[in-house]
């Protein structure tokens, strides 16, 4: 159970602090200096090295979760763990809506210099990463307060 719950909380850090890092501090600073030409080309790059990463988080992620909700009882796990499951689901899902849609359409933009349609794959890409950035912070503090209100 140590070396799932190790490979579960590196898979979350990864990807939980990777979105942070690009909501909180490199989207700000990318929008304030950067030209659209330049930033939708930059955040092509940064996602196409970071988003391989986070495919690797969601498969640890899941396979680890998943192994551990079987080894304490699998459906009557502690309802603060199915709800961890679901979150992370959802996170999951809602990733993969990022990586098939506007992530491909910035690509195909940035690669066509339409800076207008990259522009507006950027902005729902952004919305999309806020969403699963809060949802991530949220199934952080669903299992620190559902451990801790545990019976």
């Amino acid at each position: 159970m140590n070396v799932s719950l190790f490979l579960h909380v590196l898979g979350v850090v990864v990807w939980v602090g990777g979105m942070f890092f690009a909501y909180m501090a490199l989207r700000p600073v990318a929008a304030s200096v950067l030209e659209p030409p330049q930033r939708l080309t930059l955040w092509a790059g940064v996602f196409g090295k970071f988003f391989p990463w986070v495919w690797a988080s969601v498969a640890l992620i899941l396979l680890t979760g998943l192994h551990m909700l079987a080894l304490v009882g699998g459906m009557a796990a502690p309802h603060y763990a199915m709800a961890m499951l679901a979150l992370g689901v959802l996170m999951m899902l809602i990733f993969a809506q990022v990586f098939f849609i506007p992530y491909k359409k910035l690509k195909r933009a940035v690669g066509e210099q339409n800076w207008k349609a990259g522009g507006a794959a950027l902005a729902q890409i952004r919305m999309l990463i806020g969403i699963n950035l809060s949802l991530g912070l949220l199934t952080i503090a669903v299992m620190f307060l559902g451990r801790a209100l545990a019976p």
